[in-house]
């Protein structure tokens, strides 16, 4: 192993994910356990511009494995797309004693950490945290198990009184740009349509589907829809197309947002981020930069940071084919 890394710097950036601060810990401890000194970045880019530090160490780091969010916080920088920016924060850097870094977040966190690391030649690996689980390299990103375990939970609740209502529910999950949670929540809750961006399911065959399900004796429906979903504008419209043109159900809205994000990470997202971050740490001893850390056939993996910004996760298609048996 490479003994050139002595210090490195951890930070979170983008939108927050349960699993962050596990991996915070992870890279904490790592370095502690090889004797590499580590600084915690608050706000991400912009606090790194700022010179926002902490020094860190294994006990700085405790009980924190449990909680959601991210204890270094995260924020939006605009003065980090700027070549001025990212000159301030790498001499904030340099002055600390930095000679790699951490990035824990998504495409946006990935791109900015590439310029960066091209720019001044700064090691850095790259964990993926982000709930829509859409980064090329990895068949899970750190948030996605959790937030699939927080959605399915409450549409089990919807469905409660759903039924006891005869009500159509349209409850809509978080995915801007990729179905993976609408996907998977709908067919673990057993909804009776799931509207992703990647399948054009069309408002004609979206209500055929509600009159079979009515015909087979349900007399009450969920369907999930991707906030990236292209049949509608939104969700709202959705509910009033259908009022217009299926009486037969008391259509209702609920939007699961940002409640998607937070809570304790599941077990599955705590060794996740724990391996992880060792391996994050550890290839960076080794001399290795410009990676992000997968998980691949259930093994640590590593991506280069280009391909898994260009990359496109692709939807699983073995579970559309199940999505559509269930809702016979």
């Amino acid at each position: 192993m490479s003994k050139s890394i002595k210090k490195i710097a951890v930070f979170t950036s983008g939108g927050d994910a349960p699993g962050m601060n596990a991996a915070i810990r992870s890279v904490v401890r790592t370095c502690a356990y090889h004797n590499i000194q580590v600084i915690g970045v608050y706000r991400g880019y912009e606090g790194m511009i700022e010179g926002e530090f902490v020094d860190m160490n294994a006990r700085s780091v405790k009980d924190i494995i449990n909680k959601g969010g991210t204890i270094l916080k995260s924020a939006r920088s605009d003065r980090f797309r700027t070549p001025e920016g990212r000159k301030q924060a790498y001499e904030q850097l340099k002055k600390a004693g930095v000679d790699a870094m951490v990035a824990i977040g998504g495409d946006g966190t990935f791109t900015g950490a590439m310029i960066f690391s091209s720019e001044f030649d700064m090691p850095v690996m790259g964990i993926p945290g982000t709930i829509d689980n859409d980064i090329y390299g990895t068949s899970h990103t750190l948030g996605y198990d959790t937030a699939l375990n927080t959605g399915v939970e409450a549409i089990d609740k919807i469905r409660d009184t759903a039924s006891s209502h005869n009500r159509l529910f349209f409850i809509e999950v978080m995915g801007r740009d990729v179905g993976h949670i609408a996907l998977n929540v709908g067919v673990g809750a057993g909804a009776e349509e799931i509207l992703i961006p990647e399948e054009d399911l069309g408002l004609d065959r979206l209500l055929e589907s509600l009159r079979r399900s009515k015909r087979s004796g349900k007399t009450s429906s969920i369907v999930i829809v991707a906030e990236g979903d292209k049949i509608g504008k939104n969700v709202f419209e959705l509910r009033d197309y259908v009022e217009d043109n299926l009486g037969e159900y008391e259509v209702r809205v609920s939007v699961l947002g940002h409640m998607q994000r937070g809570g304790a990470p599941s077990c599955f997202d705590r060794v996740l981020a724990s391996r992880m971050g060792v391996k994050a740490v550890e290839s960076l001893m080794e001399g290795k930069t410009n990676f992000m850390v997968g998980l691949l056939d259930d093994k640590m993996a590593l991506t280069p940071l280009d391909q898994a910004i260009k990359g496109q996760s692709k939807i699983n298609l073995e579970l559309l084919r199940v999505s559509d048996i269930m809702t016979t």
